[in-house]
Parts: C-alpha cells; structure tokens; sequence
C-alpha cells in the first residue's frame, strides 16, 4: 500500500509585523491550511509572531528579521520618516529573502503565503502575496508607492486581495485598479470571527490596535474620554504581554489584551465598538455586522481614506485622533454599521495554487 504524502505539503505563512492586523487575518487562512491537510509553518517578528505563537502554540514558528517601522509623534511627519526608515527595511527584505531561500530546503517548504512582506518570495515554490493595498496611499506620492508596490506583486505566482471585486466592496481604490496585469484573486474578506446571538454585556468596546508610539497616545487619551462615558465600557489596549491582565476602573473593565475566542465573545457583547480604522478590523466589524466609530491613525493614509469612504457611504462616522471627544460616539446611531458578509470561501481552488 503505498502513502499518499503530496497532501501534506508544507506551507510558509508570513504576515508582515506592523499593528496586529497582518497576523491576525492570517489566522483563518492558517487553520484552513490545518483543515485541508497541509502543514503552516509561522514566520514573523515582534508583536505580530507573539500573537500567532498564542494563537497555535503547537505550530512551528520561524523568525524574520524586522522592518523597524517606527511611526512619526506626529501624523505628518509619518512619510518622512518611513522614508528614513527605507535603508532599514530595504536591508530586512534583502535578509528575509535569503532566509526564506534557505529554509525552503531546510524545512522542507513547498509554498509560499505573505501577507505584504516584500521579501518573503521565492521563484523555487509557488508563492502567493496577499494584500488590500494594491494602490498605496502616500498622499501626493501615491502614485509612485503604487507602482512600486505593482512591480513587486509582479513577480509573485498569484496576488489574494482580501476584499470582493463586486460593485459594493470594503476596500474602494486600495484594493481595486482601473487595469491591471497582476495575477489578481479576489478570495473575499478575511476574519477570524462569527457572528453569535448573546446578550449585550457592554456598551461601548474599545479596542486599541497599531504601532507605537500612536497606540499609546490613543491609549492615555481614550483612558480620559472612557471615564465620562456613560454606560458600561470594555477597554482592550492592545499591547500583547505574556499573562492576560483584567482591572476595573468606574465603569471601564480594562483588558491588556486578548485572544481571538475571547475578542469574538466580547465584539458579539458589545452595541457598538471604537477602534482603528485598520483594514482588518473594518473585515471583522463586517463579519459581525456591527457598528462602529473610527479613529484613524493620524499619518497613515490608507486608514484615513477607509474611514472617510465608509462615512461617506453613511456606514461609520469617524474623527481625527486630535478632534476626537466622547460626545462624537452619540452620532454611531445615525449610520447603518458594517453589514455581515457571507464568508465562504473556497479553499480548495484557493489552495490549487500549491498543487500544480
């Protein structure tokens, strides 16, 4: 009797360390990888390969070198100092791809997925890139940044946009272009979380998510904002430490952070939820068809563009992190929220990538 091994091929999942929200969209593709019979192996760093070592303590686990992204104290300086950060990155990419060429023998790997980790290719195995941002948006240099980020997409096996490429989408012009020669599949939105019918435990969920030093900043303003709040407050910060911390302050139950069972269980127990206008985030809202106010991350275009195209589209209000008081969440009542979408996707034709 012979053993059929070609099922169990071993697939690099690779999500690019900057917020939580590359590793977290990451975990339905990684469980669907277990389901259908093929082994991930983690590769990461910081905050984004602590979360997914939480998440799937039983699966191996590689480290990547960092692109030191460091966001500027103040929003309008974040293109420069990306820009100063480049030679840094550029050397990180240059190392991840030696490192991926490396351990595609040594670990036996016969695919590729990353999650905007421009180093994370190999021509050796199929390897597919993942992102919502097709066009990125850098303000008055969005066009080259686009271009720039077409170029590299080129060269992957196939490009999964996490997003629909029906009429009504999440993601607008991030995730769609007027013509494209990228070898596109639209696998439509990612989340790791279900909608459950539960009591309403809390009126407000605050969750914090994104780099320093913004993160903090939110944190300490929101902290003061949350005390005038009136009703029941849930405060996730956002910052992934070895044990869970709970405490209670007035009407504000504070968690440093959880994982994703628990952070589904208090999304569904929540009215309605302030946060980050982070693309995965906006994914796990729709998914539970919930209502939410936005806070973009001031400087990062992409977030800005998110929120000012699902207020237009009368879905979620939001405000800059400057502007922002307690008395802007009583305008949440007025917009519709996200709406559920049906997320199935096929994984068996997605994941043919790896078998031809």
């Amino acid at each position: 009797m012979s053993i059929d091994y070609s099922a169990n091929k071993t697939i690099l999942v690779a999500p690019l360390n900057w917020g939580l929200g590359h590793a977290t969209r990451c975990i339905p593709i990684i469980k669907a990888l277990q389901e259908n019979n093929y082994i991930p192996i983690i590769a990461s760093d910081g905050v984004a390969l602590a979360l997914l070592r939480k998440e799937f303590p039983y699966v191996q686990t590689l480290e990547l070198p960092s692109y030191h992204i460091e966001y500027a104290k103040n929003g309008k300086n974040f293109k420069w100092k990306l820009i100063k950060n480049l030679p840094k990155m550029i050397t990180a990419i240059l190392d991840e791809k030696k490192m991926v060429n490396s351990w595609i023998k040594k670990h036996g790997i016969d695919g590729i997925i990353s999650d905007n980790r421009l180093g994370v290719f190999s021509k050796k195995v199929p390897s597919v890139f993942m992102t919502h941002q097709l066009n990125v948006m850098t303000g008055n240099t969005t066009w080259f940044t686009s271009k720039c980020h077409q170029h590299i997409i080129k060269k992957y096996t196939e490009c999964w946009v996490p997003d629909s490429n029906e009429k009504v989408n999440l993601t607008g012009d991030l995730g769609h272009l007027k013509n494209d020669h990228l070898n596109l599949r639209y696998i439509g939105p990612l989340s790791r979380m279900k909608k459950k019918e539960t009591p309403i435990v809390y009126d407000l969920m605050i969750i914090l998510s994104g780099p320093e030093p913004q993160r903090t900043y939110l944190d300490e303003k929101l902290q003061k904002e949350a005390a005038k709040f009136k009703g029941k407050v849930v405060f996730v910060q956002g910052i992934v430490e070895k044990t869970q911390e709970k405490w209670q302050a007035g009407n504000v139950t504070y968690y440093n952070f959880m994982n994703s069972k628990q952070l589904e269980q208090t999304f569904n127990e929540s009215e309605f939820v302030l946060c980050r206008s982070g693309y995965t985030t906006v994914m796990d809202l729709a998914k539970l068809g919930k209502k939410a106010f936005f806070i973009p991350t001031p400087g990062q275009y992409e977030q800005e563009y998110l929120a000012i195209k699902l207020q237009e589209e009368n879905l979620v209000p939001y405000a800059m992190q400057d502007d922002f008081t307690i008395e802007d969440l009583s305008k949440v009542k007025s917009y519709k929220g996200l709406s559920q979408f049906k997320n199935d996707i096929d994984w068996d034709s997605l994941f043919n990538v790896f078998e031809d």
